[in-house]
C-alpha cells in the first residue's frame, strides 16, 4: 500500500511518502481500505515529535471507507461495509490500509457523504462525550468556546447548542477568523487579546484546546460550579499551573479529557458516541466545515498551515484504492 509517514521529527518535512506492507487486523479489530482521511492539527504534533512514536509511523486518526478484512471475536460487521472510523490509537489514517478497534468503527449513515463522515469521528465526538460526559453540560448553561473557528473549537459550540446552553460564546485568535465563527451559530466572538478585559463570573462551562496562558485567565471567567475542560495543547506554550486553593475557594473545576485514552480504555463508549456524532452530522444538525479535498500527498503542505494557525475548516485527504482491492 501506498502511506504517509513520518520518518523524522522534524515536523512536516519528516513525511515521506512510501510503500509499504499491509497491516492485518489482530482479534477484535478490522482492516479498512481507506478511502478519505481527516487532518488534525494533533497529526502536525506528532511530526513534531510532541508524542513520541518508534518511527517510521503511519499517522492520521480518523478516516472513512469500506471494511476490509475481520480480527478474531468480531460480530455485528462484514467486509464491504462502508464505516467511519477512529484510528486514533494505532495510527494509520495516511496509509490506503488502516486497522483500529472493532467498536470505534460505525455504520456510515444512509446518503451521508463519505467524505463528510471521515472528519466526524475525531472533532464532533470529542466535543459530544466532553460536555456531555465530563462536563455534564446542563440546558441553558452559558459555554465559552477558545479557538472557536478551528476544527475542535467549531463541533463544541454546535454540540454545546444541540445539548441546550442557553448562551455560546466563542474567542478567536485575530479578526480574520470572527465572521467565520459567527457563521457557526455563536451569540458573540470575542478576540483573546481581549479576555482579560471581560466580566470575571459569566460561564458555566470553557472548552479550551488551545491552553497556554490563556488556560489560566479563563479560570476567572467561570462563575460558581464552573468546569474548564482542556481538551488540548494548541499553543504549546508550556504547561500551566493551576492552584488547587484557588479551585477550592472559587468553587470551580478543571477537567481533562483525552480521546485516544479513553478510545483505549472504553472503546464501546466511544463508539457509541461516535454514532451519535455522525447522526448529528448527517441530519444537518451538527456542521462540519471541508474546506478543501486534497491527495494524500498534500500532507506536508496541510500539516504545515495546520501547524501554523492558517486554516479555517476541515481538510480531507484523498486516497488512491489501494492495489487488489474489492471494496
Amino acid at each position: 500500500m501506498k502511506a504517509i509517514q513520518i520518518t523524522s521529527y522534524d515536523g512536516p518535512r519528516g513525511l515521506t511518502y512510501d510503500t509499504l506492507p499491509e497491516p492485518e487486523p489482530a482479534p477484535e479489530q478490522v482492516a479498512l481500505n481507506v478511502e478519505f482521511a481527516g487532518a488534525n492539527y494533533v497529526e502536525a504534533l506528532f511530526a513534531g515529535g510532541f508524542v513520541p512514536k518508534p518511527l517510521p509511523w503511519v499517522p492520521g486518526i480518523e478516516a472513512a471507507g469500506r471494511i476490509r478484512a475481520l480480527g478474531e471475536r468480531v460480530e455485528g460487521l462484514a467486509v464491504g461495509d462502508r464505516v467511519a472510523a477512529l484510528t486514533i490509537n494505532a495510527g494509520g489514517a495516511y496509509g490506503q490500509v488502516a486497522v483500529t478497534h472493532a467498536q470505534l468503527v460505525a455504520p456510515i449513515p444512509a446518503g451521508m457523504d463519505p467524505s463528510l463522515a471521515s472528519v466526524v469521528p475525531s472533532n464532533t465526538t470529542t466535543a459530544l462525550i466532553s460536555l456531555e460526559r465530563v462536563a455534564h453540560l446542563r440546558p441553558g448553561e452559558h459555554v465559552l468556546v477558545h479557538a472557536a473557528a478551528g476544527g475542535l473549537g467549531s463541533q463544541f459550540g454546535q454540540i454545546a447548542r444541540t445539548l441546550g446552553a442557553g448562551r455560546v460564546v466563542g474567542v478567536v485568535g485575530g479578526e480574520e477568523k470572527k465572521q467565520a465563527a459567527l457563521d457557526l451559530g455563536y451569540d458573540e466572538v470575542w478576540l483573546r487579546a481581549d479576555l482579560e478585559n471581560a466580566e470575571p463570573g459569566q460561564f458555566d462551562v470553557i472548552a479550551d484546546p488551545v491552553a497556554g496562558p490563556g488556560r489560566i485567565t479563563s479560570l476567572e471567567l467561570l462563575r460558581l460550579g464552573g468546569r474548564l475542560l482542556a481538551v488540548g495543547d494548541a499553543s504549546q506554550a508550556g504547561d500551566q499551573v493551576v492552584s488547587s486553593n484557588t479551585l477550592w475557594l472559587k468553587g470551580i473545576g478543571v477537567h481533562g479529557f483525552n480521546l485516544g485514552a479513553m478510545s483505549a480504555a472504553y472503546p464501546r463508549i466511544v463508539g457509541t458516541y461516535l454514532r451519535r456524532a455522525l447522526a448529528l452530522v448527517a441530519s444537518g444538525e451538527v456542521t462540519v466545515q471541508i474546506a478543501e479535498r486534497a491527495p494524500i500527498q498534500d500532507a506536508p503542505r496541510v500539516l504545515t498551515a495546520l501547524r501554523d494557525g492558517g486554516t479555517i475548516g476541515k481538510t480531507v485527504f484523498v486516497h488512491e484504492r489501494p492495489t487488489g482491492s474489492q471494496a
